[in-house]
């Protein structure tokens, strides 16, 4: 997997005063996102909005099947800021910032734990379970929305609700 790369992109609008909620702006953008990646064969792994006002930053992250290129947050940096500022998604000025989703990559619902099955991963707990609350090993399975992963030989089952954060770990 490649390392994270950044691709900046800045729109300065200041006449904007108009009221919107983050989560209708990211709702937005997913939905002008997916297209565009899906015909470049990318896929979507995150949106992150911070901010509100001057100087927030929206970034992207994107992902393929063998690791996203320079070339490929470069294209979709130039295409997508051209389409954000077209549908004047964010009233503000924002920096756009679109990168891959690096070596230690967040899993976010359950196609990423299916897709990375047999991979380290830190599992972090909203709550303990067996006594504890932060679990890295291997990603044994992922079946009926329950990761078992597998701990220094004892094997966990971990249902995606009680979740917090989960993400890759390095393997050396």
């Amino acid at each position: 997997m490649l390392p994270a790369f950044l691709f900046g992109y800045k729109k300065i609008n200041m006449s904007a005063s108009v009221r919107f909620e983050k989560s209708d702006v990211i709702e937005t953008i997913k939905n002008l996102l997916h297209p565009i990646l899906e015909e470049k064969g990318l896929e979507l792994v995150d949106v992150e909005y911070a901010g509100g006002g001057r100087g927030s930053v929206l970034r992207i992250f994107i992902d393929k099947e063998n690791g996203i290129t320079v070339g490929d947050c470069a294209d979709i940096s130039r295409e997508f800021g051209f389409l954000l500022d077209l549908h004047d998604v964010i009233p503000y000025s924002y920096t756009l910032e679109v990168s891959s989703p690096g070596l230690n990559r967040a899993l976010k619902d359950s196609k990423d734990f299916i897709r990375f099955k047999g991979k380290k991963v830190k599992i972090k707990t909203k709550e303990n379970l067996y006594q504890r609350r932060v679990f890295i090993g291997h990603l044994i399975d992922f079946h009926g929305d329950v990761a078992s992963i597998q701990v220094e030989g004892q094997i966990y089952d971990i249902p995606f609700y009680d979740i917090e954060k989960a993400n890759l770990e390095l393997e050396f």
